[in-house]
């Protein structure tokens, strides 16, 4: 893919700390999608597990409509932010204009220094042809290798990826999410296919609804326009989906003067692993307060922070002055348990799995409901997750001098993927986004990333009128 894709292999590899003949790595530093090899015993090693994952590598094409088309620019701008984490090998982009972004995310900067902040590197049309897969955005010009092409796709309330050649969906009109779903989607696929999870992979369309989750997204069950946004949430944990949440959020077209205020609730720093699973983490800011590092991402897009750097648990209460709308992603029950106790008027709340058969799974819950938090997650406080210890990756690592409590460590780590957790991320925004638009309202939601066309939704019966607060979406031209 060229020298610069290469130069890209090395700098993600020294981030990483990681050498072929270094086998000793921490928990604090493990590449949490590294971890599925080992558990699976795909690789020997932690360092073998990377070299895998240096093996990965995408291309993705662009057309000159991406100067002026906010939802392409923010699907270029989520696919490689995603596959930057993941494809260690390289993530380039081809054709991508030397203008100005008007996409949400990263409006009035150059579009060419975005996807380099973001880990991508740019090529052109003429240099050499890619042998990898290749991701196709708006009308951009097929590949002539014979590696999987998907197409990012979108329209309403619904993204994915269909296969060079089949059917594209109405891309002019979408709601923010929609692209950011599909470029989530994308991400997905191109894992199942490199790892071959799924024999359908780099075969198939694949999308999700976010009006109708249980539905065919291929075709609009009367979605409508988008017209209402939140003007307060409160974001519970900023790991993995909370970053999540932050980017479907941004994605949004709030009005420039009516953003939503938002309260950030964590109490972890940064830390090398977080770059390989969460969104708004980046090398600069290891050590750094989560708290901070989103405050200030999301203070230049023009929302108003407040921070709360303390627990979430049963002793947790909102004021009547703050958000009454809770989005929660922490992954412990203590936490989890307590949730419908503190005041708030909805919380929606997503889990993801974290073994080797369920790391592409999300959980969606919402209250109140016909069921508490407690009954739901009272009995899982003190679990642990599984323990793949013996493991040839762990055994090696125990022959090459790591201790005891290092390895149970390293090998109690979940399994992670920065795309699962977007997935979740938009269903749970869109949860939001549907009841202020009087649609059907979810109690519990269950998909695989892997198999989006079998998402499991229990609607609510009985959901209240959304009574939070409300601000108006930007109207397009």
């Amino acid at each position: 893919m060229g020298e610069q894709v290469r130069n890209a292999s090395i700098e993600i590899l020294l981030y990483w700390n990681v050498e072929l003949n270094m086998p000793v790595v921490t928990a604090d530093e493990l590449h949490r999608t590294a971890k599925y090899f080992m558990d699976s015993g795909k690789a020997a090693s932690h360092a073998e597990a990377m070299t895998i994952l240096e093996s990965f590598s995408l291309s993705i094409r662009v057309s000159e409509s991406m100067r002026s088309s906010p939802l392409e620019q923010t699907a270029l701008f989520t696919l490689v932010n995603l596959a930057s984490r993941t494809f260690l090998g390289g993530v380039e982009v081809v054709g991508a204009p030397d203008c100005v972004a008007t996409s949400p995310l990263y409006d009035g900067r150059n579009i060419r220094d975005v996807v380099v902040e973001l880990g991508g590197k740019h090529s052109t049309v003429d240099g050499e042809p890619s042998i990898c897969p290749v991701v196709l955005i708006g009308d951009a010009t097929p590949s002539p290798n014979a590696a999987p092409q998907w197409r990012l796709t979108w329209s309403g309330w619904r993204g994915g990826v269909v296969m060079e050649g089949q059917r594209r969906l109405d891309e002019r009109r979408a709601i923010g999410l929609a692209p950011v779903l599909a470029s989530a989607v994308c991400a997905t696929e191109a894992f199942a296919f490199f790892s071959k999870m799924h024999a359908l992979a780099g075969r198939r369309p694949a999308g999700l609804s976010l009006w109708n989750p249980d539905a065919d997204w291929s075709y609009d069950f009367g979605e409508p326009e988008l017209t209402y946004l939140p003007a307060s949430l409160w974001l519970i944990g900023l790991g993995n989906l909370g970053q999540a949440y932050a980017w479907a959020i941004a994605s949004l077209d709030f009005d420039g003067a009516q953003k939503a205020k938002l309260m950030l609730q964590d109490i972890d720093r940064i830390g090398v692993s977080n770059h390989s699973t969460s969104l708004l983490s980046f090398p600069k800011d290891a050590g750094a307060r989560k708290t901070r590092v989103l405050a200030e991402w999301l203070e230049q897009r023009g929302f108003e922070t407040m921070l709360e750097e303390r627990l979430f648990g049963d002793w947790s209460r909102r004021t009547v002055s703050e958000p009454g709308v809770a989005l929660c992603g922490v992954d412990n029950a203590e936490a989890r348990s307590a949730l419908d106790r503190a005041g708030f008027g909805l919380v929606v709340e997503a889990g993801l799995g974290a073994g080797l058969d369920s790391f592409q799974s999300i959980g969606i819950h919402t209250f109140p409901a016909s069921r508490t938090s407690g009954l739901i997650w009272g009995r899982q406080i003190g679990q642990s997750n599984p323990s793949y210890r013996n493991a040839p990756a762990y055994l090696s690592l125990a022959k090459d001098g790591m201790d005891e409590c290092g390895l149970v460590r390293l090998a109690t780590r979940t399994i992670a993927v920065p795309f699962v957790g977007l997935v979740a991320g938009c269903l749970v925004v869109s949860e939001v986004l549907r009841r202020l638009h009087s649609g059907r309202a979810v109690e519990v939601l269950s998909v695989s990333t892997l198999a989006l066309a079998d998402a499991e939704t229990v609607w609510a019966t009985d959901a209240e009128p959304y009574a939070f607060g409300f601000v108006h979406c930007r109207r397009s031209e």
